[in-house]
């Protein structure tokens, strides 16, 4: 498969995200499905680090997916092996022999048990992954570990994306300098339901498990699963954050602790920035788009209609039209199945107001409108003045270029 032409709405520069105590990590090339570029990422952390997680809720889960959940419970990590071009999903015993295979190599090459060992696979489901291709090259990817460069593992596990993800953030706690640091990859069959396709997350905050977990639930809901690109849910959607707990300050043992918020919030800001960067790599995408719904009964109920506006493709194709086709946004909410009122709802793209009580607003500017749709980040906004719900969801256009990278997926 050729590579594709680089998103418009790429970053112009990478962040160089610093050193973190107690992770390193190498990457390799093992074949898996692309040549000449790397496909396999192995990351190392220290001793006592705990592990956290969110997973996919499909049913068709991946073979590593369930191995990620089998270990999740433990809590602690001592690695993390990644592969691009093969999802080893739907792949029945083969694959659960594929992933115990991959984890007794890592294991024997980090010097630790299995069950501590994490694994996550994306690409194309179906065809068996052979763990053999794993055989020498993670023993030998385990002789030149290093702490940086972050972009290097960021760009080992692209598979459509054009473009490498990363997201860092530096906070302090007590006096402390604490760091986060996260990659992702992911930019088609993006509607996640739990977190994108694949994400890792790193800190040296030294915080409970329990803690970890609660705080990357909470943040996910407003980050990864507040993204679609494509309303297609992955079969191996990952999000796993470690922490080594090597920053000098005491630990966050409780939720009660104030620093957990601190540090959640700091979280959530590296999650968000990841999200919004597999947005802006969506498939063919030309244009982010945030979806906000307010005056909804419940929030639930807002987020549900945003949705259903963000996963249309008949909203989505016109906005990679420029055109200001305000109707198809009224369809998406009288289709999403939730409380709504035609005689009270209001539309707004950007600033202006487009419809209102039911009908084309009073001074609507078709012109003003269609200027609006040129900018590459447009924000649509509905009130349906039922209650006090609010939910954003963002998504991106669909051109051409989505039905031309996907019809050659496997080609």
């Amino acid at each position: 498969m050729a590579a594709h032409p680089v998103s418009p709405l790429a970053p112009k520069s990478y962040p160089d995200l610093p050193e973190i105590d107690g992770v390193r990590f190498a990457t390799a090339e093992a074949g898996i499905k692309y040549k000449n570029r790397t496909d396999v990422l192995l990351m190392a952390f220290a001793e006592g680090t705990v592990a956290a997680g969110v997973l996919t809720r499909s049913k068709c889960s991946s073979a590593a997916v369930d191995w990620c959940r089998a270990n999740l419970p433990g809590g602690k990590a001592r690695g993390l092996v990644v592969n691009s071009g093969n999802a080893n999903a739907f792949t029945g015993i083969k694959g659960k022999e594929s992933v115990q295979q991959t984890a007794e190599i890592a294991a024997k090459a980090l010097g630790c048990s299995t069950d501590q060992i994490f694994l996550a696979s994306t690409g194309v489901i179906g065809e068996p992954l052979d763990a053999s291709k794993f055989a020498g090259v993670l023993d030998e990817t385990a002789t030149r570990m290093a702490a940086t460069p972050w972009i290097d593992p960021a760009k080992a596990i692209m598979t459509t994306d054009t473009y490498p993800k990363l997201s860092g953030a530096v906070l302090e706690i007590d006096g402390v300098e604490v760091k986060i640091n996260g990659i992702a990859k992911g930019s088609g069959m993006i509607a996640p339901d739990m977190a994108t396709m694949l994400s890792f997350v790193v800190t040296d905050m030294p915080i409970a498990a329990e803690v970890l977990q609660a705080l990357l639930v909470k943040h996910n809901q407003t980050s990864f699963n507040a993204i679609t690109v494509d309303s297609d849910t992955s079969t191996s959607d990952t999000l796993l954050a470690f922490a080594t707990g090597k920053a000098r300050v005491e630990p966050i043992l409780s939720l009660e602790d104030p620093r957990a918020e601190i540090f959640g919030q700091a979280l959530s800001d590296v999650l968000f920035e990841l999200a919004i960067h597999v947005v802006r790599d969506g498939e063919g995408a030309t244009k982010q788009v945030s979806v906000h719904v307010e005056g909804a009964v419940s929030d639930q109920s807002a987020f549900r209609i945003a949705k259903a506006i963000a996963d249309s493709p008949l909203v989505k194709t016109a906005i990679a039209g420029e055109d200001a086709n305000w109707g198809r946004v009224v369809m998406a909410v009288g289709k999403a199945g939730e409380p709504a009122d035609r005689d009270k709802l209001a539309i707004r793209f950007g600033d202006l107001v487009v419809a209102r009580n039911g009908e084309r607003a009073d001074g609507y500017d078709e012109a003003a409108t269609s200027a609006y749709m040129k900018g590459e980040e447009l924000e649509l906004t509905v009130s349906l003045d039922l209650g006090e719900g609010a939910a954003t969801v963002y998504t991106c256009d669909l051109t051409h270029g989505y039905i031309t990278i996907n019809g050659d997926y496997r080609s």
